[in-house]
């Protein structure tokens, strides 16, 4: 297989231009219509994504205050971001929030995924009702988790009032304020990804399961053999997608505690907004967010490494 291709390629090298061309017309007719159909997906991924990142970084190299010219400076925001306590402490939220929400998340979802693959009656309405917190706008969860939340009137009370607990300052206490947010990120993507692990779940040939169970394995060893494995694509995109989005939260922080209390919830979204549009550093801010891009694109790669199937 590998000789004619090469043959192929050095017979191409010896064409001269306008014969590569009309040979590649005839084996490839429809290239130019490909071509067409790729290149507004090409231009739009261009103009939004590779631009603004490409610029992100050109300003990071500067001192630009929105008002007068930027200024170049090389890595001098860099040097500086990595000395900085307000970054540092943003930072360690992040990552706090960002993996206690996966260690939450992954197994709760796919738990719920596992109970409702099974036949049972309004197995339907189970995944609507789960699935509904995940249509919310995050402002709107926000609001509604407010109510929740309220010292004195909050629904929580519902639940604490019989051990006689109450006026628990759930968003303005350091200690709870992380773990409330916590619970309602948990409970706003459970759904989504539940979803996700469903659809993995009945991609598994039955086949596969009734097998395992005529040679005598148990439910755990169908799970551990069978199930996990067969999931890992499921899986690794959930991960990714989870970590993506915990470490870009920023509406339920601003919604609910502003950073607060004492910047035990100031996650980095939320301060590199705070810097550049609170104290017009738009250099120092995409410094920011270029070093979390990196570490998001390092912590993505490393993900498909340890989780992609094995050929």
């Amino acid at each position: 297989m590998g000789e004619p291709v090469s043959t192929t390629k050095k017979q191409r090298r010896s064409l001269s231009p306008r014969e590569l061309r009309s040979r590649l017309r005839k084996e490839y007719p429809y290239a130019g219509t490909a071509w067409l159909m790729v290149l507004p997906s090409v231009l739009f991924f261009a103009v939004f994504v590779i631009y603004p990142v490409c610029n992100a970084f050109y300003v990071s190299l500067t001192s630009w205050d929105l008002i007068s010219p930027p200024k170049f400076i090389g890595l001098g925001n860099y040097v500086r971001l990595f000395s900085d306590r307000s970054f540092l402490n943003s930072a360690m939220v992040t990552i706090y929030y960002t993996f206690v929400l996966i260690i939450f998340e992954l197994p709760i979802s796919l738990g719920l995924a596992l109970l409702l693959d099974r036949k049972i009656k309004a197995r339907g309405l189970y995944q609507a009702i789960i699935f509904a917190p995940a249509v919310l706008t995050m402002v709107a969860v926000a609001m509604i988790w407010r109510v929740v939340y309220a010292p004195t009137s909050g629904l929580y009370l519902m639940f604490t009032e019989p051990f006689g607990i109450g006026g628990v300052q759930w968003l303005n206490n350091r200690n709870l304020a992380m773990p409330a947010i916590l619970i309602v990120s948990v409970w706003k993507n459970i759904g989504y990804y539940m979803v996700i692990f469903l659809a993995g779940l009945q991609a598994i040939p039955s086949s596969y399961y009734e097998a395992a169970r005529m040679d005598g394995a148990g439910n755990w060893a169908i799970f551990r053999n069978i199930t996990l494995p067969l999931l890992k694509p499921f899986i690794l995109f959930v991960s990714v997608i989870s970590i993506i989005r915990a470490s870009q939260a920023f509406s339920l922080f601003y919604s609910l505690t502003s950073g607060g209390p004492a910047n035990a919830t100031k996650v980095l979204p939320y301060l590199i907004y705070d810097v550049a549009f609170g104290f017009n550093r738009m250099g120092y801010a995409s410094a920011m967010a270029v070093v979390m891009f990196a570490a998001l694109l390092v912590l993505t790669i490393i993900q498909f490494r340890v989780l992609r199937p094995q050929a």
